[in-house]
Protein backbone atom coordinates (compact mmCIF):
# COMPACT_ATOMS: atom_id res chain seq x y z
CA UNK A 1 0.00 0.00 0.00
CA UNK A 2 2.70 2.38 0.40
CA UNK A 3 3.83 2.32 -3.26
CA UNK A 4 0.14 3.27 -3.96
CA UNK A 5 0.70 6.70 -2.08
CA UNK A 6 4.45 7.32 -2.98
CA UNK A 7 3.35 6.86 -6.58
CA UNK A 8 0.14 9.37 -5.95
CA UNK A 9 2.57 11.63 -4.45
CA UNK A 10 5.26 11.62 -7.08
CA UNK A 11 1.88 11.89 -9.59
CA UNK A 12 0.82 15.63 -7.65
CA UNK A 13 4.24 16.50 -7.30
CA UNK A 14 4.53 16.47 -11.14
CA UNK A 15 1.62 18.25 -11.76
CA UNK A 16 2.38 21.21 -9.34
CA UNK A 17 5.80 21.75 -10.88
CA UNK A 18 4.38 21.63 -14.42
CA UNK A 19 2.03 24.17 -13.14
CA UNK A 20 4.88 26.18 -11.51
CA UNK A 21 6.46 26.63 -14.93
CA UNK A 22 3.69 26.92 -16.96
CA UNK A 23 2.80 30.47 -15.48
CA UNK A 24 3.95 33.43 -16.34
CA UNK A 25 3.30 35.61 -13.81
CA UNK A 26 6.12 35.90 -11.19
CA UNK A 27 2.96 36.42 -8.13
CA UNK A 28 0.91 32.85 -9.15
CA UNK A 29 4.44 31.04 -9.93
CA UNK A 30 5.73 31.50 -6.17
CA UNK A 31 1.90 30.41 -5.09
CA UNK A 32 2.08 27.32 -6.99
CA UNK A 33 6.09 26.98 -5.82
CA UNK A 34 4.15 26.98 -2.43
CA UNK A 35 2.08 24.11 -3.17
CA UNK A 36 4.95 22.20 -4.64
CA UNK A 37 6.96 22.32 -1.63
CA UNK A 38 4.17 21.29 0.38
CA UNK A 39 3.52 18.17 -2.09
CA UNK A 40 7.42 17.71 -1.72
CA UNK A 41 7.09 17.90 2.19
CA UNK A 42 4.58 15.15 1.67
CA UNK A 43 6.85 12.99 -0.41
CA UNK A 44 9.50 13.10 1.65
CA UNK A 45 7.33 12.19 5.01
CA UNK A 46 5.81 9.23 2.97
CA UNK A 47 9.08 7.72 2.15
CA UNK A 48 10.10 8.22 5.49
CA UNK A 49 12.20 10.78 5.48
CA UNK A 50 10.35 13.33 8.29
CA UNK A 51 13.45 15.50 9.01
CA UNK A 52 13.87 16.18 5.17
CA UNK A 53 9.83 16.78 4.70
CA UNK A 54 10.06 19.34 7.82
CA UNK A 55 13.39 21.43 5.89
CA UNK A 56 11.29 21.07 2.99
CA UNK A 57 8.12 22.37 4.17
CA UNK A 58 10.10 24.92 5.92
CA UNK A 59 12.09 26.11 3.10
CA UNK A 60 10.46 25.48 -0.05
CA UNK A 61 6.91 26.20 1.17
CA UNK A 62 7.16 29.20 3.21
CA UNK A 63 10.92 31.01 3.04
CA UNK A 64 11.52 30.80 -0.67
CA UNK A 65 8.10 32.09 -2.05
CA UNK A 66 7.98 34.80 0.65
CA UNK A 67 11.81 36.23 -0.66
CA UNK A 68 10.30 35.81 -4.44
CA UNK A 69 6.49 37.67 -3.28
CA UNK A 70 8.78 40.28 -1.71
CA UNK A 71 11.00 40.25 -4.57
CA UNK A 72 8.24 41.02 -7.16
CA UNK A 73 7.14 43.45 -5.13
CA UNK A 74 9.97 45.42 -4.89
CA UNK A 75 10.48 45.29 -8.54
CA UNK A 76 7.04 45.80 -9.46
CA UNK A 77 7.28 49.09 -7.09
CA UNK A 78 10.31 50.63 -8.86
CA UNK A 79 8.49 50.24 -12.11
CA UNK A 80 6.22 52.53 -11.36
CA UNK A 81 6.37 56.76 -11.69
CA UNK A 82 5.73 59.42 -9.59
CA UNK A 83 2.13 59.89 -10.92
CA UNK A 84 1.29 55.94 -10.05
CA UNK A 85 1.29 54.88 -14.18
CA UNK A 86 4.45 52.98 -15.73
Amino acid sequence: MPDAVTVVALLLVAVAATGAVLQRDPARQALVLSVLGTLLAALFTVDQAPDVGLSQLAVGSVLTPLLIMLCVRKVRRRGRTKDGTR
